[in-house]
């Protein structure tokens, strides 16, 4: 894989630590600028609406600038939006700080994720796609706990300024590695497909049935890992040092997951699909029945990361593959159908939090969510994930199959 990918996935990594980080420090900015818990626990709110919403348009603003200066940009306002936010001490002020940062990181992503896939063969694709989402996956494993850690010794605002610090070589490596206009690239030509023709795209069926699943998919991992710690402390007993311990389990799972389904997602997503769609469901519903058994939680953990990761990093190839008509906006799409199940999973399950279901009440949420995923996905299996055969490239970068 080429360096600019990697490059790329620092920046992802900053971001994602961004993303994830505020669910340990909810309590603490709630006491340092005086508001509800409540009322603080929007921040996470305002940057999952941002995130969907600023996929598209930003994408639209940046469809014709180069590359290179896309990125840079993007990542350079998320920096100086941390830079306020460490400073402000006035809650709307940070909560805006929030919402740009959402708008920039969507940016980044739907940019980085259409860039990535000009970087490299047809055939490789999907190992791109998990090369990028590595940096997610790192920050659940090392940011988050490295984040809620920071936040405790040194209190929030410390984490804000180690977010913007960890954009500077981000930048420097986009600078250095990232082309003006990656091969394969149409953003900023005249001879590209235009911005209407790059939306119509979104009234095919298999991209539309890619997001669906996408979307369901990820709603299912954050429904669950969002709410993680009182599952950990209450239904298992364990004490609450075990809860940076689960998180990081949950991100080396993903880590495993989204590497190993990037090595199969281009020639054999059908497999990984078709296979690891049932075994993701039979986990969650095996984990909503023996969460109060530590071992067993733990070791489920590690294993929902890596099949949730393994699902749904195919089903976002399979998105970039659906959307190659649209070679400056299909990173958005799959950036919104990301966000969407990041935004709405922990919604739907947090509803669940004061029924008889109590803190399994999540679990069986992603139970339910990837149960109607599987039931769409299993009879287009064809449609969703065809044969792919020798692949050969062409002019426009396209790949026929």
């Amino acid at each position: 894989m080429p360096l600019p990918l990697y490059l790329l996935a620092v920046a992802v990594f900053a971001m994602g630590t961004s993303e994830f980080m505020l669910s340990g420090l909810v309590p603490d900015i709630a006491a340092g600028l005086e508001v509800s818990v409540g009322n603080a626990g929007l921040l996470t709110s305002a940057f999952a609406v941002g995130m969907v919403l600023g996929a598209p348009l930003m994408a639209v603003l940046a469809r014709r600038w180069p590359t290179r200066a896309s990125l840079l940009g993007f990542v350079l306002v998320f920096a100086a939006a941390h830079v306020v936010g460490a400073l402000t001490s006035s809650f709307p002020v940070l909560l805006s700080t929030r919402v740009i940062a959402a708008l920039a990181n969507a940016g980044f992503l739907a940019v980085a994720l259409s860039t990535a896939i000009t970087l490299v063969t047809a055939a490789q694709k999907g190992r791109a796609l998990a090369v990028l989402l590595s940096g997610t996956t790192v920050a659940t494993i090392a940011g988050v706990p490295g984040g809620a850690v920071l936040g405790t010794l040194l209190g929030w605002r410390a984490t804000f300024w180690a977010i913007a610090l960890l954009c500077l070589p981000a930048a420097f490596g986009i600078v250095r590695g990232i082309p003006d206009h990656a091969a394969g690239s149409t953003r900023d030509a005249p001879t590209g497909p235009s911005l209407r023709t790059e939306i119509a795209q979104l009234a095919m069926p298999r991209l539309v049935l890619a997001m669906l699943l996408g979307a369901l998919v990820n709603a299912a991992t954050f429904a669950t890992f969002t709410f993680l710690a009182p599952i950990v402390t209450d239904t298992a007993s364990l004490n609450e040092l075990w809860v940076p311990v689960a998180l990081v389990l949950f991100g080396v799972g993903s880590f495993v997951g989204v590497t190993l389904a990037g090595r199969l997602s281009d020639q054999r997503p059908g497999i990984v699909i078709g296979i690891g769609s049932p075994m993701l469901l039979l986990g969650w519903a095996t984990l909503a029945t023996v969460a109060a058994q530590p071992v067993a939680l733990l070791i489920l953990v590690f294993v929902q990361g890596a099949l949730s990761f393994a699902v749904g990093s195919t089903l976002i190839a399979r998105v970039l593959h659906e959307s190659a008509g649209a070679p400056t906006m299909g990173g958005s799409y799959a950036t919104a159908a990301l966000n969407i199940g990041a935004a709405g999973g922990p919604a739907v399950a947090a509803a669940t939090l004061g029924t008889d279901a109590g803190d399994l009440g999540p679990i069986w949420v992603s139970a339910l969510l990837v149960a109607l995923a599987v039931l769409t996905a299993l009879p287009l299996l064809r449609v969703i994930a065809p044969q792919v055969g020798p692949v050969r490239e062409v002019p426009d970068g396209l790949d026929v199959h």
